[in-house]
């Protein structure tokens, strides 16, 4: 909501808006652009600041103060925030949406990146703070390509359309499906059926750049009506990503194309994963500028000084034994993925996975199976308390317990804890001329024990 805010009152609208508890640095650059802020919510903001237009945020519901006035009075017209980003923000503009249950902040920041590096001047709407663009929205130039994020999470308490669908993409990509938010969606082939709903808007001069190996994904492509090419490592694939190698401080590869073209990448990214964001990001942003015509665009692309983006792979400490690591996978393939990444990047280190159930879907039981097998590529497994336990039901909230019993059944170390303090704590006490890799994952935060913790590290503790 806060970086649309900016680019609304960037291109010449008057914004203001009401939230609860606003902190830096969103607070600062919300100031910064002029946007005024309401704290709270009370009708007394609307009748103060009297606006044409209501954007509604997915995250308002029934019983908020300003909504129920909104409804009462009807004074002036509502819409859901996806719904304002594609019919103000998008406007005529060639719009690359990259969607996915993984990768799409990655993917998303990466294609704006490149289409900067190539010289123009595009717009973008990221839902992470990207470290090689001066912030996670912009507006561009008018003329060029405009690439953000497409979320499968509904719009707003009146709208569960999928965000993506306010898009209508002419570059999509889809980078792989599988079953999350279980708040939103019933099962996978309900997350399928939004995704089907997707593909049926993209324009037949448009292209799908979908990936080949994903199962769920080739279950919906291709189609008759427009343009799909295929991505990955397999080589049916349109695309081949290929000679992947990984070290702590990287890795490259190889993107093979039609007609035995082949373009080699050295990238800062590690994890196979990455190489298929890297490949998805240079083909979107490629086709985003000639769809006729991409191999000048992948000639003269360079990866060397993309720096990716915050709290992917965060090194928050590092020494000659240790390193703690900040991830922000919050879905059992992800965890997975970078847990194998990192132990191919540290042979020999004992790896530490702390998990944090905390989104909608790791809170629940829903994907419990999943959560302790993706873990168990890590030597010891900490759990830490699940956010807002008291959210959830007995019988539907994660049983952390039940996940370090059968973990340490596989004869993986784990435990399970009721206090973020104690588990740092028993981090702390682990042998330190030991080489080991921590890796924290959660999409929140872990707070002041983590704070303590990296400050004991430092000598400050």
């Amino acid at each position: 909501m806060g970086n649309v805010a900016v680019l609304m009152q960037g291109s010449g609208h008057q914004v203001a808006g009401s939230d609860k508890g606003i902190y830096p640095p969103m607070s600062d650059v919300l100031r910064d652009a002029d946007v005024e802020v309401f704290q709270g919510w009370d009708e007394e903001h609307m009748q103060t600041f009297q606006p044409d237009l209501v954007v509604v945020g997915n995250a308002v519901t029934r019983g908020n103060p300003e909504v129920e006035y909104l409804l009462r009075t009807r004074f002036a017209r509502s819409i859901s925030l996806p719904d304002l980003i594609g019919s103000e923000l998008l406007e005529d503009r060639l719009r690359v949406v990259i969607t996915g249950t993984h990768g799409k902040t990655t993917t998303t920041s990466l294609t704006a990146w490149l289409l900067k590096q190539f010289g123009v001047d595009p717009g973008w709407l990221i839902g992470g703070v990207p470290r090689s663009l001066s912030s996670g929205s912009e507006l561009g130039n008018e003329s060029s390509p405009f690439v953000l994020e497409g979320d499968e999470y509904d719009s707003a308490f009146f709208d569960k359309r999928s965000k993506f669908i306010h898009y209508r993409p002419d570059v999509l990509v889809i980078n792989n499906i599988e079953f999350d938010h279980a708040d939103i969606f019933r099962d996978l082939k309900d997350v399928k059926r939004t995704f089907n709903h997707l593909i049926r808007i993209v324009p037949d001069n448009g292209v799908i750049l979908a990936n080949g190996d994903d199962p769920i994904v080739q279950e919906l492509l291709p189609v008759a009506w427009t343009r799909v090419l295929f991505v990955g490592s397999e080589t049916k694939n349109d695309y081949v990503i290929s000679s992947f190698e990984e070290t702590k401080e990287g890795s490259q590869f190889v993107l093979q194309g039609p007609g035995g073209s082949s373009w080699q990448y050295i990238t800062k990214l590690k994890g196979h994963y990455n190489s298929q964001n890297s490949a998805m990001a240079l083909l979107a942003a490629a086709y985003s500028i000639d769809s006729e015509d991409v191999s000048g665009f992948l000639e003269k692309a360079n990866l060397d000084s993309y720096t990716g983006v915050a709290r992917r792979q965060d090194v928050l400490f590092e020494s000659e034994h240790l390193e703690v690591i900040e991830d922000f996978a919050h879905h059992p393939t992800a965890i997975r993925l970078c847990i194998g990444s990192i132990r191919n990047c540290y042979p020999g280190s004992e790896i530490v996975a702390v998990f944090e159930p905390r989104s909608n879907t790791s809170a629940t039981k829903v994907l419990q199976l999943e959560f302790t097998q993706a873990l168990s590529y890590a030597d010891r497994v900490l759990i830490s308390p699940v956010h807002r336990a008291d959210f959830y039901s007995n019988e539907v909230r994660i049983d952390t317990g039940e996940m370090a019993q059968v973990l340490n059944r596989s004869k993986v170390q784990a435990t399970a804890f009721s206090d973020k303090n104690a588990l740092f704590k028993n981090l702390a006490g682990l042998d330190r001329d030991q080489q080991r890799v921590v890796l924290l994952f959660t999409n929140g935060s872990f707070g002041e024990p983590l704070q303590n913790y990296l400050g004991l590290l430092h000598g400050k503790g």
